[in-house]
């Protein structure tokens, strides 16, 4: 197999990563969690939206992604509008969800600032490129997004 080594490490650089991201830990406790924060994007970019579009494009049970929506609410972070019970509430932010998204994703984005610091620029954007890469190639093609938003 070509690339076998490296792609082992590549593997098992992105477990540790994920790891990272799902277990760390959040700024304050009225910060969202990784999980939490994914649903608030999701929200804030598909104004209206419902749980199943969101489990459809996260490819989770709807429960799960439930679980994170009434956190949300309860939290005043999302606001579950009044529609047909079979189709689900169509969800948006609520000021107090946009100005924790917005803190959450500038806190997140110093982490990343200062984990690459001492980086020279052109690693940094050549990290940003390989990343993009990487997560734009799809085994195939026509499915590379999940519910039409490629930023899920």
């Amino acid at each position: 197999m070509q690339h076998s080594v490296s792609v082992a490490l590549v593997h098992d650089e992105l477990v540790h990563l994920v790891r990272q991201l799902m277990t760390g830990e959040r700024a304050d406790a009225d910060s969202p969690t990784f999980a939490q924060h994914s649903v608030l994007s999701y929200v804030d970019r598909n104004p209206g939206c419902r749980a199943t579009q969101i489990a459809d494009a996260f490819g989770v049970h709807r429960s799960t992604v439930s679980r994170q929506i009434k956190t949300c609410v309860d939290s005043g972070w999302v606001s579950a509008d009044i529609g047909p019970v079979r189709s689900g509430h169509p969800l948006t932010l609520t000021s107090d969800g946009t100005r924790i998204l917005d803190a959450a994703n500038r806190s997140r984005q110093a982490e990343v600032a200062d984990r690459v610091r001492d980086w020279p620029t052109g690693d940094v954007d050549t990290f940003a490129r390989l990343l993009h890469q990487f997560r734009s190639t799809a085994p195939n093609p026509d499915n590379h997004t999940r519910g039409g938003d490629s930023n899920a």
